[in-house]
């Protein structure tokens, strides 16, 4: 809680004292998926597990943004609706998520620009498709990654493309005990994006 308060109040004099203030839409697609799915292996007598990695898929992203400029260096906090998909051998695991990304970037040659920073997500949803099993709520509704990449200004139009990464597990469980399976819910995504400003 005390570092979100930091980052408000940043946020805040970095806004009071910016030169140069936008805002607009943006979407696009990303392309990632979550992490290990974890299941017991059938007739072990030791009670391993196996693990499975999951397949990338592409899923889609839309939201609004604003972006407060001072020297050449801006705030940009954003708020998006992100629909993310995973592929494993047996169903497809889709997450529904509101990503609040608060980055840090520098314009480094004419339109280009470089940013970093954290990223705040809420988990909305997640379940899974093409199978009978039933998953349960991830362990946190709110949890924090990152995000990093670059991005091309066009006068009003903006492109950009990041990556984003999870700093801990956010676990998913089986909710019958029959199944018994896990998977990892945190995101490793690229996030291709095409924004319009105001």
């Amino acid at each position: 809680m005390k570092k979100l308060l930091i980052i408000g109040l940043l946020a805040t004099a970095f806004t009071a004292s910016a030169q140069e203030a936008k805002f607009g839409i943006k979407g696009g697609l990303n392309y990632g998926a979550t992490g290990e799915y974890e299941s017991p292996q059938e007739g072990a007598e030791d009670f391993t597990s196996s693990f499975e990695d999951g397949e990338n898929k592409t899923g889609f992203h839309a939201g609004v943004f604003a972006q407060f400029e001072m020297l050449g260096i801006f705030i940009r906090p954003e708020l998006m609706y992100t629909e993310l998909n995973t592929k494993y051998s047996n169903f497809n695991y889709k997450l529904d998520k509101i990503d609040a990304p608060v980055l840090v970037g520098v314009n480094v040659l004419g339109p280009l620009n470089i940013k970093a920073g954290p990223s705040f997500q809420y988990i909305l949803s997640n379940k899974l498709e093409n199978t009978n099993m039933q998953i349960g709520e991830v362990e946190k509704d709110i949890t924090m990654g990152y995000q990093l990449g670059g991005g091309l200004e066009l006068g009003r139009l903006g492109f950009d493309v990041r990556y984003e990464g999870a700093f801990t597990e956010n676990t998913a469980f089986s909710e019958s005990a029959s199944d018994n399976f896990s998977i990892d819910s945190r995101p490793s995504q690229w996030i291709l994006s095409a924004s319009y400003s105001f």
